[in-house]
């Protein structure tokens, strides 16, 4: 069988999802059920998968969708008792105090906080924390979803307390061959290699990621602007680079110093600890002010169903200071990390006593499981009850209210979520009895098999990895990060990228004659590509656009989120080439021309109305 057309085949229900979600901008809802039934006729029809494995895929899919809905929930719930609770304008009032700039709430809110959140929780929850909590400033809905998008990209290599690194390239690499025989001529113990690629992660992250802010707030500017110019966004480049710097600094020193669990979350406290102060006293800020135009020039497009629910009077008779208002969110943060870093509590949260399992589901050999207890919805959930008691809510009537506009909220995204994450599930267990190293598919294909035979080794996104690999030959390194993002945008998840394609990047990276240093680089390029990629997948940006009531304009999100995406893969990419390459090579000097590229094209670029 043809490479070539199993390739094609493996796309289709990826191109599925860019005609008609992107490019034809059909709502998620109706979207995802086609891409679903794409993907279910190609692993069934074409691919050779049992049905029985596609079936336990897909109920695992809506099991993992009902915990994404959970999340989602949660971040709503709170975010609707610190509406009724006052609090929301008391935050409104406290950014307006340390600038009414939106291009510094942006980056204070999304960039810092949410890189906070990132660190202690990770898979989403950022985007759907701090969405909500934009639009509640007065952000559109939509431009409010596109920035916390933006920077699901440098904090996610590290997030939820190192996962996609401990556990999702570990378990891509322990175990295997060619891992050993790179670790051996690298002459350190395996720990020791693993902490390594961390390290390489957090270099790349630091050099690409520094400008995330910059060009986030660029694109708040050149789509949701008066003049629909980037040059607005690029007018705060102080203050934007100064906040990238706090936050890659801290995070690559402690990457550094303490390995994969902590950069994310020490760099967002760190940054958000030495860039508040310095904004309250006008440093590194705009000489001018951005703001959004008056609500009736904006675009229908951009405005939720929840755009005006949020942004309320705060009731004077009950005053609530900063620390107040902001306490709900600092309780948040705290449990996040002592429910992923405490043992104890770690280990109660996810015992087997409180864990919804079903087992090996129609003999597929796949576990749908759920831990409500340890999901950050419960946290979420937890804090918004404190927050009735500690706003004093019990004599306003409308806390029960704020339950059931968040539960109408989640009914109407669910459609979306339930077909979305399925269509993932079968995408990836298309291999039907797990036999899914690059070795076999490698020799299947030296073989000349027949396609029912190379579907008892192969997964869809494991085709598509091999045929790009086969395309791009001694240049690979420069589209490992595509591989990466692929497996992102695929999965919605940095850690099961890596679990994915670890192995196939560290086997390609020995193909090519690489060493063990330009294999490791190979790997820590997949890992950030798989953070990048988060950008732009599809069940993340569901969750977050209903977290604002934004259904519908899914696709909207991802053609603009797609901007700083590719910018990622391609940054990160012409970077791991020249760190290969070693000495002073021309692939620096293609990284900084590139660079120069980016800010041409935002000087230059002026869309109109």
């Amino acid at each position: 069988m043809n490479l070539g057309l199993i390739v094609l085949m493996a796309l289709l229900p990826l191109v599925t999802v860019a005609v008609f979600l992107v490019m034809l901008r059909w709502p998620a809802k109706h979207a995802m059920p086609l891409a679903y039934g794409v993907a279910v006729v190609v692993a069934l029809g074409f691919w050779g998968t049992d049905l029985n494995i596609v079936a336990g895929a897909s109920v695992n899919g809506v099991v993992t969708a009902l915990n994404i809905l959970f999340i989602v929930f949660g971040a709503i719930l709170l975010l609707y008792t610190l509406r009724e609770s006052g609090a929301i304008s008391v935050i409104q009032k406290g950014f307006e105090d340390i600038s009414p700039d939106r291009r510094v709430q942006a980056i204070i809110v999304a960039w810092l906080f949410g890189a906070l959140i990132e660190g202690a929780s990770g898979f989403g929850t950022p985007a759907a924390i701090a969405a909500p909590l934009l639009v509640a400033l007065g952000f559109p809905a939509m431009a409010a979803v596109v920035s916390a998008m933006i920077i699901q990209s440098t904090p996610v290599s590290f997030g939820a307390i190192g996962t996609p690194i401990i556990v999702g390239v570990n378990a891509g690499l322990s175990g295997q061959s060619v891992t050993d025989r790179m670790v051996e001529a690298a002459g350190i113990p395996y720990a020791q290699y693993l902490d390594q690629i961390g390290m390489q992660v957090a270099m790349l992250h630091t050099l690409v990621g520094v400008f995330i802010p910059l060009i986030m707030v660029g694109m708040l500017t050149r789509f949701f602007g008066a003049n629909r110019s980037f040059v607005e966004g690029l007018r705060a480049w102080p203050f934007a680079l100064f906040a990238g710097v706090a936050f890659v600094v801290p995070y690559y020193a402690v990457a550094a110093l303490l390995g994969p669990e902590f950069p994310a979350l020490f760099g967002g406290l760190i940054g958000l600890a030495i860039v508040i102060p310095a904004a309250r006293r006008g440093w590194f800020l705009p000489k001018d002010t951005f703001d959004f135009e008056a609500r009736e020039h904006w675009q229908p497009e951009w405005i939720s169903t929840l755009q005006d629910r949020v942004q309320t009077t705060r009731d004077e008779s009950q005053p609530l200071s900063q620390l107040q208002a902001w306490m709900p969110y600092i309780i948040v943060a705290v449990l996040l990390v002592l429910t992923r870093v405490v043992p104890p509590i770690t280990d109660a949260l996810r015992a087997d006593a409180v864990t919804l399992s079903i087992p090996n589901v129609f003999g597929s050999g796949i576990t749908a499981a759920s831990q409500p207890l340890y999901l950050p919805g419960f946290i979420l959930l937890v804090s918004s009850v404190i927050t009735y008691f500690l706003h004093q809510m019990w004599n306003n009537g409308n806390y029960l209210h704020a339950w059931k506009t968040s539960g109408r909220t989640i009914v109407s995204a669910g459609s979306a979520l339930i077909f979305a994450v399925p269509m993932v599930q079968v995408f990836i267990n298309s291999a039907p009895d797990g036999h899914d190293t690059v070795t076999a598919i490698q020799a299947s294909l030296d073989e000349g098999v027949a396609l029912g035979t190379l579907a008892q080794v192969a997964s869809m996104p494991e085709m598509l990895a091999q045929g790009v690999a086969a395309l791009t030959g001694q240049l690979w390194p420069l589209f490992a990060p595509l591989v990466g993002g692929l497996g992102a945008f695929l999965a919605g998840s940095n850690t099961i990228s890596n679990m994915m394609f670890s192995f196939f990047q560290i086997s390609t990276a020995e193909q090519i004659g690489l060493g063990s240093f330009g294999a490791s680089m190979v790997v820590s390029l997949q890992a950030v590509g798989g953070a990048g990629g988060n950008m732009v997948t599809v069940h993340n940006v569901v969750a977050a656009s209903a977290t604002v009531g934004l259904l519908g304009r899914e696709g909207d999100v991802i053609r603009k989120t797609l901007i700083p995406m590719a910018y990622y893969m391609a940054a990160a990419g012409l970077l791991g080439m020249a760190v290969i390459t070693g000495g002073a090579n021309l692939w620096y000097a293609g990284w900084l021309g590139f660079l120069g590229v980016v800010l041409v094209f935002m000087l230059t670029n002026r869309g109109g109305r």
